[in-house]
């Protein structure tokens, strides 16, 4: 089986041990005594840890992330609560229903996903038997792993997902190694390092999750600041994990960053952030930086994956749209922009239309009036401020809204879209640009656009009305093949590729150390499978019932929970994570009432 560049390993391994330890001693020279002394315990509990990791069998493995889903539930609301609060929201903002999604929702999905992985593993089962695989264009296989349950069908009705392997991977090598370190559960555990994200409170718990059962890696997970006030509910949500030493929890700046990036009892390192913040890991600042990459000599003696964003596109294929399809898709829009205020590593940012569609007049008047009039939230994430400002000075002429905290670009003729393509604001700036073409000219176009001028192969959105998607046929399956993005959501926003854990999460293969991109291997993946090159969402163009037309996906969601300007979104958002913690059938039905006056 070929190596896959995108595994959770990275190609090569970085192996410099004396210098490790020397950068280790002058980092820890930075920290007080008493929080060195903390980290040092800490790294210690799960170097015991690792040990006992190494002796539980599947079985008991399974049962251990029951414990946690159980805590998990225990501590759900509060979760939501407390999270909506850190960023400005309450319990009587329309999208507090967020933070129940991006949170146990997402959690309580890897649960499921990681147990039923384990539980197959244990009958001496692969993880892929019973689901379907077929070609993909390329020489690629592909496994049909969403749905993954029957309730899946109904709670996101009309939505298909795909895992997409590595040209040259079969279906019986992708096959016979799904499971990846728990295939070899007795083999020794190793001690990593997670750096967690700042923005999606299910990240730093999914990471960790993915090092422990894809690698065997036992973590000491530093939370981001901004997650600061989540960490009491994280060390009860976790407590089945920190009670064994498989996980320890530590908090703090870049200080203490630099002293656990550079300690030697770390065999992995895995970072959720920004490449700038990789690249002072991997090689330094200022001259420090430029003299280690031309003289090849990293300060980092430790493998390093990633996941670090880009700039994410939205490709709009011209087709006949009714003024209703107008409408929800240029909401559909401004949520891949809006969400979480923008402070998402795969927030749509570049719309990328036709300058000959006959209808582009009239889309581009829907999405000004979807843009700006979307619910006012807080801009919370820190330097926020001074990216919008980066915008203004990039744009003069940009549009403004919502008390000038967002911005609309529209490129014209003479505009520089450099900025807009190669700068990941992660606030909220939407862009639009304009290539020529209808058709299969446009989408190929299209694709060689966002593959060599947007900054990143994180997440791409593709919106195609159902009949010209029928009439490209086989060119547009070919062009989606070409677009060299991680994840890819059609007719759906790649933030749901992200919640929905059976599908992998991470940059298209290539990236490295020197040129790390979006970053470096994946996550999520409850299959646990290897040699995974990208994973793809399909959901239906039109909601329901407008999607019993005839070649439409039939859904019977009128607007998803997560679209922005959802009236019942908060709601049905909350009532979906509790069906997830309860299975209560009754419950289940009120929730889908109100999903049916979104």
């Amino acid at each position: 089986m070929p190596t896959p560049a995108n595994s959770h390993e990275p190609a090569s391994e970085l192996k410099r041990p004396s210098a490790k330890k020397t950068a280790a001693a002058d980092a820890s020279a930075a920290l007080a005594d008493a929080t060195r002394a903390e980290l040092d315990d800490a790294i210690a509990a799960v170097g015991s840890g690792a040990r006992t990791w190494s002796l539980l069998t599947l079985d008991q493995r399974a049962r251990l992330f029951e414990r946690v889903r159980a805590a998990v539930v225990a501590c759900a609301e509060e979760w939501a609560t407390v999270a909506a609060r850190s960023k400005g929201l309450d319990e009587s903002s329309p999208l507090f229903g967020e933070e129940w999604l991006a949170g146990p929702y997402a959690v309580l999905g890897a649960i499921d996903g990681y147990v039923s992985t384990l539980r197959a593993l244990a009958r001496g089962a692969s993880p892929l038997d019973g689901v379907k695989t077929d070609a993909a264009p390329g020489g690629r296989v592909r496994a049909h792993v969403f749905p993954a349950e029957r309730i899946d069908r109904l709670l996101l009705s009309g939505f298909t997902g795909e895992v997409w392997f590595e040209p040259g991977v079969s279906a019986r090598q992708a096959a016979d190694s799904a499971g990846l370190g728990q295939r070899h559960p007795a083999g020794q555990a190793s001690v990593g390092l997670v750096l967690g994200a700042g923005n999606i409170t299910a990240i730093p718990v999914m990471d960790v999750f993915y090092e422990l059962l894809a690698a065997n890696r036992v973590s000491v997970l530093k939370v981001n600041p901004t997650q600061d006030a989540l960490v009491p509910l994280f060390e009860r949500a976790l407590a089945p994990l920190t009670e064994p030493g498989f996980l320890r929890i530590v908090r703090g700046g870049g200080d203490v960053g630099a002293y656990l990036t550079r300690h030697e009892a770390f065999s992995h390192i895995h970072i959720t952030g920004s490449a700038t913040t990789f690249d002072a890991i991997v090689w330094g600042t200022g001259a420090e930086a430029a003299r280690r990459r031309k003289a090849g000599d990293p300060r980092l003696a430790t493998p390093i994956t990633a996941e670090l964003g880009g700039v994410s596109p939205i490709i709009v294929v011209p087709g006949r749209w009714t003024t209703a399809d107008l409408e929800y898709q240029a909401s559909h829009i401004a949520t891949m922009r809006l969400h979480n205020s923008g402070h998402n590593c795969i927030a749509g940012q570049v719309v990328i239309i036709s300058r000959d569609w006959p209808q582009r007049g009239a889309f581009l008047a829907a999405l000004r009036e979807a843009y700006a009039q979307a619910p006012h939230r807080p801009v919370w994430y820190p330097n926020s401020d001074g990216r919008l400002e980066a915008a203004a000075t990039d744009y003069p002429d940009a549009t403004w809204s919502a008390d000038r905290t967002r911005a609309l670009v529209e490129i014209g003729a003479d505009d520089d879209a450099d900025p807009l393509e190669r700068t990941e604001y992660f606030a909220p700036v939407l862009g639009v640009i304009g290539l020529a073409g209808n058709g299969q000219e446009f989408l190929d176009a299209t694709v060689s656009h966002a593959n060599g001028r947007l900054t990143g192969t994180l997440g791409a959105n593709v919106l195609i009305d159902p009949d010209t998607e029928h009439a490209l046929g086989d060119g547009f399956e070919r062009a989606i093949a070409e677009l060299h993005y991680g994840g890819i959501a059609i007719n759906a926003w790649t933030g749901i590729v992200f919640a929905t854990p059976v599908l992998s999460w991470g940059a298209f293969p290539g990236g490295s150390i020197d040129d790390v991109g979006s970053g470096i291997g994946v996550v999520h993946n409850t299959r646990l499978l290897g040699g995974v090159e990208r994973s793809i969402m399909r959901g239906p163009f039109r909601p329901f019932p407008r999607s019993l037309g005839r070649r439409d996906r039939f859904s019977v969601l009128p607007k998803p929970p997560w679209f922005v300007d959802a009236r019942t979104g908060s709601a049905v958002s909350e009532g979906l994570t509790r069906w997830n913690m309860h299975h209560s059938a009754p419950h289940l039905v009120a929730t889908l009432t109100k999903a049916m006056r979104s």
